[in-house]
């Protein structure tokens, strides 16, 4: 996840105008009470203030004070930018925040008579014409004995970063844009990490009902070829019953001169050579250590290293060979770990 913004504050304060902001700078904007909105739409529903607040309080109490943000943390996509408003309860910032290391909620404020003058002059149906009415919506938010209700007085002692949005837009925009680059959040995987979470994604392609195994070979850091493990060209499929040793989930590493199935390693060389491309001094990523028969075919096509990921059965002799043979070997285990 790159950056997440909660935007948070009481009426009037300058929420959407920070939302517009953000979405300007290329930020994806999501708000919480959308999905109270398509729950209103869906029940078939006039929407109001009051009635919105009531059928958030419901979805609050049968999916948990956290089901808004979660429903909207699932749809979030690690290579983008998010600004969410319509933060409501501290369960729904702590579900934000647990999307990923870069999330920071800003709370946005201003005196009443300010926010009084802005929300007169929007005029939207439903605002307070007066302080006392916006006094009395802004206590119903504040805070409840149920704990499935809005508790707005809760969310703003969550804040990471207070704006005082009482002068012009320029001003708010220049609180803004400072923000940003306090906050400036930039992480890029190894290249370790980057090569075997592409190969675990070229694994989703197998068609072995055993285990999903890929492997990626890259030269100069490029990807030169791509394998998994399946049945060979024109052959049934594995999970289409084309593997006899595999349909019958034998013990692991029991059996495999009557497996059909060629390993993603396998089919990442024999790939490059059916293509003409040249493997040697490349480097190999591949999800599990290789067996003996991948490792001689490394060995052979000239390969310089394997990165691999997990233990496989009798790996132990494939390591010892590739280290004989002079090829580098590195295990990576979970992503940004050793």
């Amino acid at each position: 996840m790159s950056m997440t913004i909660g935007v948070a504050g009481p009426y009037g304060s300058g929420k959407s105008a920070i939302v517009e902001f953000l979405k300007s700078r290329s930020f994806c904007a999501t708000s919480l009470s959308d999905e109270i909105r398509a729950e209103v739409a869906e029940r078939g529903l006039t929407e109001t203030r009051e009635r919105m607040i009531e059928v958030g309080t419901e979805l609050r109490r049968s999916g948990g004070p956290a089901v808004l943000a979660e429903r909207v943390v699932r749809r979030f996509m690690p290579d983008r930018n998010y600004v969410v408003d319509s933060i409501r309860h501290p369960a729904e910032v702590a579900a934000l925040r647990s999307a990923g290391p870069n999330f920071f909620l800003i709370w946005v404020d201003a005196d009443e008579s300010v926010r009084l003058d802005r929300i007169v002059g929007r005029a939207r149906p439903g605002d307070p014409g007066s302080l006392d009415r916006l006094r009395e919506l802004e206590g119903r938010e504040a805070g409840s004995d149920d704990v499935s209700s809005q508790q707005l007085d809760a969310v703003r002692e969550c804040r990471d970063e207070l704006i005082e949005n009482c002068g012009s837009i320029d001003d708010l925009h220049s609180a803004v844009q400072g923000l940003l680059g306090a906050r400036l959040y930039f992480e890029r995987p190894e290249w370790d990490d980057y090569f075997l979470s592409i190969a675990r994604v070229v694994a989703s392609r197998s068609n072995c009902v055993k285990r999903k195994v890929a492997a990626v070979i890259t030269q100069d850091r490029r990807i030169i070829s791509t394998g998994y493990n399946g049945t060979p060209k024109g052959v049934r499929n594995c999970n289409e019953g084309g593997c006899k040793r595999c349909a019958a989930f034998g013990p692991g590493g029991e059996g495999l001169g009557e497996c059909v199935c060629s390993h993603g390693e396998e089919n990442a060389i024999t790939q490059a050579a059916y293509h003409g491309v040249s493997v040697k001094g490349g480097t190999m990523y591949t999800t599990y250590c290789p067996c003996l028969l991948c490792t001689k075919m490394i060995i052979n096509s000239g390969l310089a290293e394997v990165v691999y990921n997990a233990e496989y059965p009798m790996g132990d002799f494939s390591l010892a060979l590739l280290g004989e043979a002079g090829i580098d070997i590195r295990k990576r285990g979970a992503i940004g770990r050793d």
